[in-house]
């Protein structure tokens, strides 16, 4: 599958756990929720991946986590906050670096209209 096919998948994922919850809920929340819609949906996934970082070619082990990676393609950053900010592309655009992917999205379920709450931040896609 590509990161689109996934990324099509994902948005459908989303819908379905914001339209049941709605806004307001502890970011954790949605992670859990997320997890169970997509892998009901056939994605394979993993939450919390631990990340090394590397810098001046040595690695650190810094307990650097990623949210949820779909099938080691896709980085999924969520967010419940008031609104989303500049900082938050930078950050997820940062984990795609690092990780080495290409796809991410952005997703803030503190909203009243979460199609304008998912984002997509690409690197080299």
């Amino acid at each position: 599958m590509t990161e689109n096919e996934i990324s099509y998948i994902v948005r459908k994922c989303i819908f379905n756990v914001y339209n049941q919850l709605g806004p307001g809920l502890l970011e954790s929340i949605y992670q859990n929720i997320l997890i169970y819609e997509l892998e009901q949906n056939g994605l394979n996934v993993k939450s919390e991946v631990k990340l090394p970082v590397y810098y001046d070619n040595k690695k650190f082990d810094l307990n650097f986590k990623i949210d949820i990676l779909v099938e080691e393609k896709v980085v999924l950053e969520l967010k419940s906050v008031k609104e989303l900010e500049a900082i938050h592309y930078k950050q997820l655009y940062t984990y795609l670096k690092l990780s080495d992917k290409k796809l991410g999205i952005l997703i803030n379920f503190n909203t009243t209209n979460i199609i304008d709450s998912i984002k997509r931040v690409v690197n080299n896609l």
